[in-house]
């Protein structure tokens, strides 16, 4: 009888000591989590916004903005007739020229300095493909300044609103077709039942950006008609539809209802302004992607390019919002670069 008591109690304490970890880990994991609240729509509507306070500290840390360099003033001659094939930027004074560089480098190129776009043993060499892109790119941000107000306000972007002092911004995307999908019967063309990150683990479509973001797809879930009229709304575009709508709640760290009321996410009327805001986001984002970063492939290295044949690094919501709703938390770092707001025509080829 001892002997099977001591054997019980042997087998009993490993097991009492594996349940009070196992419940430590349960207890840590599933804590309530420490959420503040935002009200953004009328009193009982359930229009709210729930943020983690921790989330919110890390995402405030995240959206730091360098210290800017002084402002060099107006005067002086201009870049254009002091550097040599300045074909961008040639009507912006030496001083402010000069800042404008060392704050470029500071947004795109924190720890290869110049040389990440320039030889710096004759900067007018145009050898080098960052100089070309990073040209490319001024004008891009240009042309979001001066033509897509309705979007970015009067907060506008510059380089570091996406690159945040990486050569490459942390967030783009590439079309990404999927695991290689069985043929016949078992053949599944959407490109789902695979988990994405995308769309927030689930088994929705990999890639709602293509169609969307690239093409001009019709982003809907309800049709407009009733069957009998020939609703040409599918189950498969509904599914790409939420993928999408999940990857724009991640990527600005916000509940659904931050664009729509979901009493009616059909009803333009009962959404709130954001959803404005939005639509222009999405016909901006087309417009980057087709006409800046698009015709970019041809002049990327292989390493820069998708896993499909000249396929380059394009835009998405996350690329400026970096999972919150206002890029840099709504603060303006062009009011003080007013040569990012004006129109440039490049010389020469346009490249």
């Amino acid at each position: 009888m001892i002997g099977f008591r001591l054997a019980l109690l042997l087998l009993l304490v490993p097991l009492a000591i594996a349940l009070n970890v196992f419940g430590l880990i349960v207890s840590k994991t599933l804590n309530r989590p420490n959420t503040q609240s935002e009200q953004h729509g009328y009193r009982g509507t359930g229009m709210v916004l729930l943020q983690e306070r921790k989330a919110k500290t890390a995402a405030l840390a995240a959206n730091a903005i360098p210290a800017s360099v002084p402002y060099a003033g107006d005067e002086g001659a201009k870049a254009g007739t002091v550097y040599e094939n300045v074909k961008v930027l040639g009507n912006v004074n030496v001083g402010e020229f000069t800042r404008l560089m060392v704050s470029m480098t500071k947004w795109v190129a924190a720890d290869q300095g110049c040389a990440a776009c320039h030889n710096t043993a004759n900067f007018a060499d145009d050898s080098l493909y960052t100089k070309v892109v990073a040209r490319r790119m001024l004008q891009m941000v240009q042309h979001v300044n001066s033509d897509w107000t309705k979007h970015v306000g009067e907060t506008g972007v510059t380089c570091y609103t996406c690159h945040r002092g990486q050569l490459v911004p942390p967030n783009v995307w590439f079309s990404d077709p999927g695991p290689t999908q069985a043929g016949g019967s078992a053949q599944m063309p959407a490109g789902k039942n695979h988990p994405s990150m995308v769309a927030g683990g689930s088994a929705l479509p990999l890639d709602p950006f293509t169609p969307y973001l690239e093409q001009n797809g019709e982003i809907r879930v309800a049709s407009k008609t009733a069957l009998q009229t020939g609703n040409p709304q599918s189950i498969k575009q509904a599914q790409w539809t939420y993928s999408l709508m999940m990857s724009f709640s991640k990527s600005l760290g916000v509940n659904c209802n931050f664009c729509h009321n979901t009493r009616s996410f059909y009803s333009w009327s009962d959404s709130p302004p954001q959803r404005i805001t939005a639509w222009h986001g999405i016909r901006m984002v087309r417009d980057l992607n087709s006409n800046y970063l698009n015709p970019l492939s041809d002049k990327l290295p292989a390493n820069r390019l998708g896993p499909a044949a000249g396929d380059a690094p394009k835009v998405f919501c996350a690329t400026c919002h970096n999972g919150v709703s206002k890029p840099l938390f709504g603060v303006s770092m062009v009011k003080e670069f007013p040569e990012l707001r004006e129109k440039t025509q490049l010389q020469s080829d346009g490249r």
